[in-house]
């Protein structure tokens, strides 16, 4: 009951930050750099080889155990940690720092056998069988939460306070395998969940608009897992999301009731666009800080779409994973980097020569503590056969991307001393910009896009690529988080559908503090329960937009329409709302087509200190966006010292940039007039990698 009770505890939603400092952890300026290493798939003869020769090659940490469960405990309560002992004074040895990793993702087979309820149910009734995969388990189920609290246990009473650790990987990449875990045990905490938020059936039928379709329930056991209504949908993606936090909390929590609080504790979280349930804030009181996986090459997320894109990879994604995982804590590491070629993409391209060196690079400029790469040696069996590691399949020649991902490592190391922990940056203190960032509103949205063109994510992209192309720093903030103009000068307000009374009063409150707010369309459509308001379409926001919403239109991708901006005309098909202003606000652009030609698409308005603009339209190609944020940025912060291509970036780091290149063309990266290159040219070639100094 207690484990239940805490799920309303992560129902409020993003609260105030609680972590560690990050000089509590890394009290060394610059990047640390390891590896994955599997002693249990190696004979052990070759791992005093194999763990030196990490260490010969820079490395300075190394990583074990996130899927090692059958091996520490072969049969229930028989625990082996006799070759994880070894491996660690190997690494010790080698003046190697561990990183330790709860073996949760793959449940053992006698686990599975004796108790097949531990397995995840899909939405068909089907149950998964033990087959080899991970990610696997009922997370709701009370025997794999006690099998899971036995094995953390163990492993935290071994290692929790050994000075050879260096910190905790709880998990991997957790999500739920298929996206939602529909078992009975599932069933049972959903229920409870709901009572915990609603407390009587009454209020539960009222949040789900039971009445719809006779919906209506008598008492909480009659709540099936649910597949149409939207807001009962919303509730269960909530309760999943909550889950997997749970599951790292319970972890956590061991690690540290055994611990002194001299390791640190993190879990790696993967691909946000493609894992709507999973919610990296929801653990950033529990866990000292985020860490992530990145892997650019499977074509399978936003990338230049140009010539080299296959083999140069999806910069974008992995700019924005870095930015929203190092606002949970304000710190981060990667702690699954692509050595090489990978395994499991649509094809999976060999990386451009370059592209390695260039990704551990981009990883320092966005200022990842820690950068780990997946994996030393490419395993000769198992689902992962053709993912390339470190070293080529002997085990003793090193890789092409080895050699890349070396190099950067060498390179990194000769430079950091550069780094100036006090040193800032005007352009980047005046032009930061936070995103408001809300899990629940993207799953709301992307249950019911209203558009078979919209997708959430990537209008978000739009705002958060264009901000990339301006060398803008942007952290992201929930709504529980401060918004101080001093600290975040810009808020960018992205398709916010669900907005309560009280962050609408937040936000205006932000503008007229000084600071400069950026609304764009399908924001305010909804309360914060998720139901349209009962006024006239949005005016809960009109005070704050500084104008009437008349309605929203949206066009076939074959006959778009047109809004001019500044005397440049821009197409739109997905998404316009249609706008008035009030006398003291700003028409910035209208419509130039349909029938409400000439009615406003962008509406601007001085606050008291701050502004407001209103961007009513989703522009096919995002140009409009990019053109209206540099003349905003333009008039408040001064002159802009980038204009780069998406798919450059240029990221500040204590004293330091770093420029990086993702497209087929060679890009000229401007720099100040007596700024310093410490390493490459201007002239920035693909793969390239520019660091300077002004």
């Amino acid at each position: 009951m207690k484990r239940l009770a805490l799920l309303l505890t992560l129902s409020i939603g993003l609260s105030a930050q609680i972590s560690a400092d990050e000089s509590t952890f890394f009290p060394e300026k610059g990047t640390h750099f390891g590896v994955y290493y599997y002693p249990e798939h190696w004979q052990e003869d070759q791992w005093e080889r194999d763990i030196k020769r990490v260490a010969e090659l820079g490395f300075d940490f190394i990583h074990y155990a996130e899927f090692s469960w059958a091996r520490l405990e072969p049969e229930e309560g028989k625990y082996d940690f006799a070759w994880l002992d070894k491996a660690i004074q190997l690494a010790a040895d080698n003046n190697l720092k561990v990183i330790m990793s709860t073996p949760s993702p793959c449940i053992p087979a006698w686990l599975a056998t004796k108790h097949p309820e531990v397995l995840r149910m899909g939405s068909s009734g089907k149950r998964n069988k033990h087959t080899g995969s991970r990610l696997t388990g009922s997370l709701a189920n009370p025997i794999y939460q006690e099998n899971v609290a036995r094995i953390a246990t163990q492993l935290a009473e071994r290692y929790s306070k050994d000075k050879r650790v260096w910190g905790w990987q709880i998990g991997n990449e957790p999500h739920i395998q298929g996206g939602a875990d529909y078992s009975p045990s599932a069933h049972k905490e959903f229920i409870q969940f709901l009572k915990n938020k609603y407390g009587t059936i009454d209020k539960l039928n009222a949040s789900w608009g039971a009445a719809f379709w006779s919906f209506t329930h008598n008492n909480f056991d009659q709540v099936n897992l649910p597949g149409g209504n939207p807001h009962a949908i919303l509730d269960f993606e909530t309760y999943t999301s909550q889950e997997i936090a749970r599951d790292l909390i319970d972890q956590a929590q061991i690690v540290r009731n055994h611990g002194d609080g001299k390791q640190w504790v993190t879990t790696n979280y993967a691909y946000y666009k493609g894992l709507k349930n999973v919610n990296p804030f929801l653990t950033r009181n529990d866990l000292d800080f985020a860490s992530r996986t990145m892997y650019l090459t499977h074509n399978r997320k936003n990338s230049s779409g140009d010539s080299l894109a296959h083999r140069l990879g999806c910069g974008m994604e992995y700019a924005l994973s870095g930015d929203l995982t190092k606002s949970v804590s304000g710190y981060m590491g990667i702690m699954e980097l692509q050595p090489s070629q990978i395994n499991w993409g649509k094809f999976n391209a060999m990386p451009m020569p370059g592209a390695v060196r260039m990704w551990v690079w981009h990883a320092f400029g966005m200022g990842d503590r820690f950068v780990c790469t997946y994996r030393f040696r490419q395993p000769l069996y198992g689902m992962e056969q053709f993912h390339h590691g470190i070293m080529q399949t002997d085990g003793i020649s090193v890789s092409r991307g080895g050699k890349d991902f070396v190099k950067a490592v060498n390179e990194i190391n000769a430079l950091e001393e550069q780094l100036d922990p006090k040193a800032t940056d005007p352009f980047v203190e005046k032009s930061r910009t936070g995103i408001l960032w809300s899990n629940r509103n993207i799953i709301d949205i992307e249950n019911y896009k209203h558009h078979q063109d919209w997708d959430t994510w990537q209008h978000i992209y739009t705002y958060y690529q264009n901000l990339k192309r301006m060398g803008v720093d942007v952290p992201f903030f929930g709504e529980g988080d401060a918004l101080d103009p001093k600290h975040i000068p810009f808020l960018v307000v992205p398709a916010y559908q669900m907005m309560t009374r009280a962050l609408i009063v937040k936000l205006e409150a932000y503008a007229n503090a000084g600071g400069h707010l950026i609304i764009s369309t399908r924001s305010g459509l909804k309360d914060g329960n998720g139901h349209l308001w009962e006024t006239k379409i949005q005016e809960p926001i009109w005070k704050l937009i500084g104008g009437e919403i008349k309605f929203y239109d949206h066009l076939p991708a074959n006959h778009p329409g047109k809004i001019t901006f500044n005397q440049q005309t821009y197409p739109w098909h997905i998404w316009g709302t249609v706008t008035e202003p009030f006398a003291d606000t700003e028409s910035w652009a209208t419509f130039e087509d349909q029938f409400y030609q000439g009615k406003s698409a962008i509406l601007h308005r001085k606050a008291k200190q701050g502004s407001v603009t209103y961007v009513g339209a989703w522009s096919d190609g995002w140009e409009m966006e990019y053109d209206i944020l540099r003349q905003l940025y333009g008039t408040v912060v001064g002159k802009l010292p980038f204009d780069l291509p998406p798919y450059v970036f240029a990221h500040y780091r204590q004293g330091l940039w770093t420029a990086v290149n993702y497209t087929d063309q060679v890009i000229d990266i401007p720099t100040s007039k007596g700024s310093k290159i410490l390493m490459g040219k201007q002239a920035l070639p693909p793969a390239g990698v520019l660091v300077w100094k002004e």
